[in-house]
């Protein structure tokens, strides 16, 4: 590997920089222990919901917002996201930045809840895009819902799939690490998806459904 490559990955992660409001919830994000998404895996998530012209988003984590705030900006003007996550005070937080940033109010479904009791009501082949970004555990399962959820054509994300540069590491068997290693194999095995696994960010695994 060459020298300068961190250099370059540094320069790739900040080559589109965020907006104002994008940054305020960031660090609002930072301060409540929601550990937002890295600039350059906003980014990635803004093009692809963009290329898939997705009116119909899931996201599992909501945060405080900051990757909704991304891929509303590459959502057609009437798409819908719909954001699950546990912690109301994190939500309540995300709204906030929802309307900092303009975004109408009827754009949004904001569900509190364990996202494994809100997947399992959620219509099959409804949703051009489904981004999962919450406990490493249940990726599995969460996965599993999500296939189901996309349309032909619509993309799954996972974020963190390098999980802190500790999945790349053979000698790294910890429970959150060995769980997203074997569901990154499986993924790209999978003959229902057609994906990829990105060094942006934390890792972002990308997969079209066939």
């Amino acid at each position: 590997m060459s020298a300068q490559k961190p250099a370059s990955w540094a320069y790739a992660e900040e080559f589109v920089t965020e907006n104002e409001v994008i940054e305020s919830a960031r660090r609002r994000g930072e301060e409540l222990g929601a550990v937002p998404v890295g600039n350059g895996a906003g980014v990635l998530l803004r093009l692809l919901a963009a290329a898939v012209k997705a009116k119909s988003v899931v996201e599992v984590g909501t945060g405080a917002g900051t990757s909704g705030l991304w891929m509303l900006q590459g959502m057609p003007e009437d798409g819908i996201l719909t954001t699950i996550d546990v912690e109301a005070e994190h939500q309540n937080v995300a709204k906030k930045a929802y309307a900092e940033a303009g975004i109408a109010h009827q754009r949004t479904r904001v569900i509190t809840g364990r996202a494994l009791d809100v997947l399992p009501r959620m219509t099959d082949g409804a949703y051009d895009m489904v981004v999962i970004d919450g406990d490493k555990v249940e990726y599995p399962e969460y996965v599993s819902h999500g296939i189901r959820l996309l349309r032909s054509g619509g993309v799954l994300v996972l974020d963190n799939m390098l999980w802190h540069d500790k999945v790349a590491d053979p000698a790294a068997r910890d429970e959150q690490t060995s769980v997203l290693r074997d569901l990154g194999k499986s993924l790209r095995d999978d003959e229902r998806l057609i994906p990829a696994l990105l060094p942006v960010g934390d890792g972002m695994l990308a997969a079209v459904k066939r």
